[in-house]
C-alpha cells in the first residue's frame, strides 16, 4: 500500500506530464544512448516515447541507466518510420525531425507549445530520408567545433529543455494536461508500480 507521501508525489508528477510533446527514436543503435534518453524524458515531463525499430528488441531496458524512469513512460513501438509518423500526424502532432542539413532551422526557432513529436535518428546516420519527408520542420542544434553532432541523449536533453522552457513560459505546468479520466487511469497504474 503506497504511503500518503508516495501518493502525493505520484499525483504531482502526473499532473505535470505533457502528453502532446513526444519523443520519437528512429532505429537507435546504441541501447545505452536510448536508455539515457528515457531518463531525460521522465525528467522533462514526457509521457509518450515512440520507438521505430526493425530489430526484434528495439529498446532493451537497462535499469541502471534509466534509474527506472522507464516505469513512468508509455512506449509505442512501430516497425517503420512511415507507420509511426503517419499515426502521430493523425493525432494532430507536428513532426520536428532533427537533421544536420542546410534546410534545418535552429531548434530554438520552433514553437513547442503546439502538439509536437520530436524525431531523433540513428547515432551514425541520423534520421532517415522517410523521416525527412514526413517532417513538418527539420531542426538542428548549432555546432561550432570539429564534430558535427552531439551524443543522442545530450541532443534530446537540449531540445526537450527548450520545449520545457517554452511551455513553462506559457503556463503549461499550471494545470493538468491530461483529461480527468486519463489522470485517474494513470494514477491507478502508477500507484500499482
Amino acid at each position: 500500500m503506497p504511503t500518503e507521501e508516495r501518493i502525493a508525489k505520484v499525483r504531482r508528477v502526473l499532473s505535470l506530464r505533457q502528453p502532446d510533446l513526444r519523443v520519437v527514436l528512429e532505429e537507435v543503435a546504441n541501447p545505452h544512448n536510448a536508455n539515457a534518453v528515457l531518463r531525460t524524458c521522465d525528467a522533462a515531463g514526457i509521457l509518450n516515447v515512440d520507438i521505430i525499430g526493425s530489430s526484434q528488441d528495439p529498446l532493451p531496458i537497462n535499469k541502471a541507466i534509466t534509474t527506472r524512469a522507464d516505469k513512468w513512460l508509455n512506449f509505442h513501438f512501430y516497425p517503420t518510420t512511415k507507420d509511426c509518423l503517419i499515426q502521430l500526424k493523425k493525432q494532430g502532432l507536428k513532426i520536428a525531425a532533427t537533421h544536420l542539413g542546410e534546410d534545418a532551422v535552429f531548434y530554438t526557432q520552433v514553437d513547442y507549445t503546439q502538439p509536437t513529436a520530436i524525431v531523433f535518428g540513428n547515432e551514425s546516420e541520423g534520421i532517415s530520408l522517410e523521416a525527412r519527408q514526413y517532417a513538418d520542420v527539420k531542426i538542428r542544434i548549432p555546432m561550432f567545433g570539429m564534430v558535427q553532432s552531439l551524443n543522442l541523449s545530450v541532443s534530446v536533453g537540449i531540445i526537450l529543455y527548450e520545449a520545457l522552457s517554452q511551455r513553462l513560459g506559457k503556463g503549461f505546468f499550471e494545470s493538468r494536461r491530461l483529461s480527468p479520466e486519463e489522470f485517474e487511469d494513470y494514477l491507478n497504474k502508477w500507484l500499482d508500480l
